[in-house]
């Protein structure tokens, strides 16, 4: 049995429901590295912080590193920097750094476990030393209704510089996970703590359930003393050669596969066959250097009615293997116009039938599909689109442009919406290299098109993208709401504040984010 499979028995065993809690760390633990790094090369290319700054916040993360200063005058000196700059903005900027950066270093095997959370009915929370600005988004991506974290302190919408209590820290994590606990009448004995480092050994010791997860050498080490459950991934970071090796091959297969396709041509005289026979060598042989297996609900749906427009959300580069792999032939696509540039798969992606399109250019656009339309209904050929038009970094749904929709129009055929489910796990937007794992997809039934209206359109559209927020399990995004009074009163702005003594003031603050989404 495989860690991940052992670490979800564990949960699937412990009592059910909110009195059971689940609390992870962050950074390296739900995501690979440290966010931290992500912020501060944004905030220099965005021009916010000076060379000088960025020296001196290094400086003190090194000195952090080798124990020379605790992390209560870390957090202080990286506050300093944020005075004077607006609440407002910075919530919009750290959104955009998780969108382009953060979200795609997030283990999928972290996702597994909070789905088997959720599944038994935990109370799950992040608990981390950052900010909220690095944590908050990656919980509404994740589900996570609870963030306990450290705070900057606020007034009139400014950060002031300063902290607003004890930053989330040892001791100051185990007050966090206490203060959680009071409010779903739950008990440490009864809790699973997920962290990659010894800082937190004080709440590590609390729990009843403390898992080492991607752990240190020295955690790696406390964990065999206390017997505590550990698991190490490579799902991110770093590359191994061999996937490196794999996933070169799995890229430039398709020269391969179309190459193999010339003699098929030669003997038959048929463009289609070598084409079909072209497609279908790729998809098994990409799938297989890539170590890629696909779990298809609704397979048969392939198969209703052709031809078709095939349409996907877009994640992963790893979306066109599986496309080929489900289609398998008769089928054509579209391609953004830089592929043209490529020098031998440019090529290749055109004689497979690929039309690139100028997706700037709506106008041209709209030209270059007018052969596609001539392709479904003289040569019952299929289409395959991603109505996103492009990929994204988190699982979340992009909206939808309609291209697909008014090729499907004018062809008369049916569209097939396909779903993909987590095809980011195998290669993440921003990454070259695949992992190997297990892609759950969706086939849905074929929806006939031919009544359809050009003023409906954008009902049609949206009525579609429903379909798939419903098969993803995701709701729209909504604000971030707090635990504390003055974030849930929306007329009283946050303060700057001193130190408290209560305990829900003198630990990190909870904060509740309002989203049911499972991204």
């Amino acid at each position: 049995m495989s860690k991940i499979n052992e670490l979800i028995s564990a949960i699937e065993a412990a009592p059910k429901g909110p009195k059971t809690a689940a609390l992870f760390d962050f950074d390296g633990t739900i995501i690979y590295g440290y966010s931290a790094f992500h912020f501060l090369r944004a905030q220099v290319m965005k021009g916010d912080l000076d060379i000088k700054d960025l020296m001196s916040t290094l400086q003190a993360m090194t000195q952090f590193g080798f124990g020379n200063i605790d992390f209560a005058s870390l957090i202080a000196l990286t506050a300093q920097f944020m005075a004077g700059y607006s609440k407002t903005d910075y919530d919009t900027f750290a959104q955009t750094v998780y969108d382009k950066h953060i979200g795609r270093l997030v283990y999928p095997e972290a996702r597994q476990l909070i789905d088997a959370h959720k599944a038994a009915g935990h109370t799950i929370a992040i608990v981390s030393s950052a900010t909220r600005f690095q944590v908050e988004p990656a919980a509404r991506d994740l589900g996570i209704d609870h963030v306990y974290c450290t705070e900057l302190a606020v007034d009139n919408d400014t950060f002031t510089g300063e902290i607003d209590g004890p930053p989330c820290f040892g001791m100051g994590k185990v007050d966090a996970a206490k203060a959680l606990l009071k409010q779903n009448k739950g008990r440490l004995a009864n809790t699973f703590f997920y962290s990659d480092s010894t800082d937190d050994s004080d709440l590590l010791l609390a729990s009843g359930h403390p898992v080492a997860l991607n752990p240190s050498r020295a955690l790696r080490e406390m964990a065999r003393e206390n017997h505590w459950a550990q698991a190490s991934f490579d799902s991110r970071g770093t590359p191994t050669l061999s996937q490196f090796i794999r996933s070169l091959a799995a890229t430039t297969s398709v020269v391969s596969a179309f190459a193999a396709g010339i003699p098929v041509f030669a003997l038959t005289g048929s463009m289609r066959q070598s084409r079909n026979f072209s497609y279908a060598l790729f998809a098994e042989t990409a799938s297989a250097l890539v170590g890629l297996e696909l779990d298809v609900k609704g397979e048969a749906n392939i198969w209703k009615q052709r031809p078709a427009v095939f349409i996907f959300n877009h994640q992963s580069k790893t979306d066109m293997i599986i496309a080929a792999k489900l289609v398998r032939q008769d089928m054509a696509g579209v391609g953004k116009q830089e592929i043209k540039k490529l020098p031998i798969i440019g090529k290749v992606m055109e004689w497979g039938g690929v039309v690139m399109i100028d997706r700037k250019n709506a106008e041209s656009a709209i030209a270059a599909m007018k052969p596609l339309v001539d392709v479904m209904q003289n040569e019952g050929k299929s289409v395959v689109l991603a109505p996103e038009g492009t990929r994204s970094t988190t699982r979340k749904l992009g909206a939808f442009k309609k291209g697909a929709f008014h090729l499907a129009m004018q062809a008369g055929v049916p569209i097939v919406p396909i779903v993909i489910h987590n095809a980011s796990d195998i290669a993440p937007k921003g990454d070259f290299v695949f992992r190997p794992g297990k892609v759950r997809v969706e086939v849905l039934e074929p929806i006939e098109t031919k009544h359809w209206r050009l003023e409906d359109l954008d009902q049609h559209v949206n009525d579609v993208r429903q379909l798939y927020l419903e098969a993803l399990g995701q709701a729209e995004p909504s604000a971030a709401k707090s635990n504390t009074p003055a974030a849930q009163t929306k007329a009283r702005k946050p303060r700057a504040t001193k130190k408290r003594n209560s305990l829900a003031k003198s630990s990190a603050r909870g904060v509740k984010t309002n989203n049911n989404s499972n991204n």
